[in-house]
């Protein structure tokens, strides 16, 4: 599941593009504690993090993934200190401003899942205008989890199956792991392939619940802010180097 050197390699990176995953997904994790061992306050950690959204976005883009989605706020998040969601709030609008050119000039296309409800209007606002504007773009799509949780999708999924099987448009016998699918936040987006987390924590926090069934799970010691191509080239080849049989046997 992890990496148990966690070091940075400077070899060519040399996995053939048939066996790269198409969905990685990342729990970006420790911030708050890179900061507070470097001495520095720990809204600076989410600032740092920033580097690394555009260093590992960039990277991904690069190498043909197909799809990269980012735990950016979780739903449990909101209970943290006001003036450091506000700055995390701050963070992710400048992000949709600041972001836009390369965005556009990379071929990216932006995706959100995750509830609105309670996020600000101006950021929901600097949000929409990104992924409006690069809605048509064919390379990376970049899905951004905002105030998701797994639960709370799963929760979400079934209240609109219920309400087609209240209406009798949907049979409950009809109902298959693809119809549940199909209600999720991610329905039409690839399977998750590869799941990292930074900062060592061997848990998924409630994080694509439904997705993560038969993801490879890659974990490095190393927070967020110190999180570069050669750490996603380790995890890469990690993925590569696995024998994915999904329930199944192998001769």
């Amino acid at each position: 599941m992890s990496d148990p050197t966690n070091a940075p390699t400077s070899e060519p990176f040399d996995v053939p593009a048939q066996k790269l995953p198409r969905h990685i997904a990342v729990i970006m994790d420790g911030n708050g504690r890179w900061a507070q061992q470097q001495g520095l306050p720990r809204i600076e950690g989410h600032r740092r993090g920033v580097a690394s959204v555009r260093r590992t976005t960039e990277e991904c883009s690069r190498l043909g993934i197909e799809q990269l989605t980012l735990y950016c706020l979780s739903s449990e998040n909101w209970k943290r200190p006001p003036e450091e969601l506000d700055f995390l709030m701050h963070l992710l609008q400048q992000y949709m401003i600041e972001e836009r050119g390369t965005i556009m000039r990379q071929n990216v296309r932006v995706a959100i899942i995750g509830r609105r409800e309670g996020l600000p209007e101006d950021v929901l606002q600097e949000i929409d205008r990104t992924v409006e504007m690069s809605r048509d773009n064919t390379g990376l799509r970049l899905c951004l989890a905002i105030n998701y949780g797994g639960r709370a999708e799963l929760a979400d999924a079934v209240r609109r199956i219920a309400r087609q099987v209240k209406a009798g448009t949907l049979q409950p016998e009809e109902l298959t792991e693809e119809t549940l699918a199909s209600h999720l936040y991610t329905a039409g987006m690839p399977d998750l392939d590869l799941m990292i987390r930074t900062a060592g924590e061997m848990r998924v926090s409630n994080f694509l619940l439904w997705q993560v069934s038969y993801a490879e799970i890659w974990v490095t010691d190393l927070g967020w802010p110190d999180f570069d191509e050669a750490q996603l080239h380790a995890a890469i080849r990690s993925f590569a180097s696995r024998d994915r049989r999904f329930g199944g046997l192998t001769d």
